[in-house]
């Protein structure tokens, strides 16, 4: 990979204003979360520290990594329901001053000119530096597979399984962290809850869902479930809690 620089937000600010192309890396839907949009921004005025913008040279974007900073327990029983409760866990805590000992990450988002040159890499031993440098010994992840959309009607329990012939996992995503040291712990069935109007869902996917029922969408890791009569659909997302054991 080419020479590049970390800047957290608190030293470049202005990024926050530069990331419109982060949003077509991700299936729309994805960018409708309920828990976290009323609260994406204290990622920036909670936590300006642990988001990590990856740049070439010339400054250009590579990619982005988005953490958060919380107190955890150490069991695997105590770990957060997912994406959407260590988030809001996050944010709980630090309104309510206690003290973080992990850090979680949230996003890794690649520019799409960037694909395919180990910028993925980079973004979770980024994170696993700031572990570092705060005297903590723990970065987890609540991993989102990405070829896990390729198989929806497949058990997260049984795609994490999946291995390539020389043991690694089938899932290049879960191979990154792997890779970098991290250990697979357990499935957040619940990680992340999309729920919405029909008509919503009908915009950002394409699609038209004549009656209840559930129904694949692309990018999905799951199928979504389709109440006409209640006129919503609900998006439960599994991910996979991943633990890595940062050595000082």
């Amino acid at each position: 990979m080419n020479n590049y620089t970390i800047h957290t937000y608190r030293e470049r600010p202005d990024f926050r204003n530069k990331l419109e192309w982060k949003y077509t890396v991700w299936p729309e839907f994805m960018l409708h979360d309920n828990v976290s949009d009323p609260i994406w921004h204290c990622l920036f005025d909670y936590f300006p520290d642990y988001q990590l913008f990856l740049t070439d040279e010339q400054d250009h974007f590579i990619g982005v990594g988005h953490s958060v900073p919380f107190r955890w327990d150490g069991t695997t029983d105590g770990l957060p329901s997912g994406w959407d409760g260590v988030f809001a866990l996050a944010v709980q805590q630090y309104e309510q001053g206690i003290t973080p000992n992990t850090l979680s990450a949230i996003e890794a988002a690649i520019h799409p000119s960037r694909h395919g040159n180990g910028v993925s890499y980079e973004i979770v031993k980024a994170m696993r530096a700031k572990v570092r440098a705060n005297g903590w010994d723990v970065l987890v992840a609540p991993v989102r597979p990405n070829r896990k959309s390729d198989y929806p009607l497949t058990p997260m329990e049984k795609y994490i399984r999946w291995q390539r012939a020389d043991g690694t996992p089938f899932d290049p995503w879960l191979r990154v962290h792997c890779r970098v040291g991290a250990e697979i712990v357990k499935v957040a069935p619940r990680s992340m809850v999309i729920d919405h109007p029909i008509a919503n869902w009908e915009s950002w996917t394409g699609m038209q869902f004549p009656e209840s029922g559930s129904y694949i969408v692309p990018g999905a890791l799951n199928p979504i479930e389709v109440n006409r009569e209640q006129d919503w659909a609900r998006y439960v997302e599994p991910n996979v809690w991943m633990i890595h054991r940062v050595t000082r």
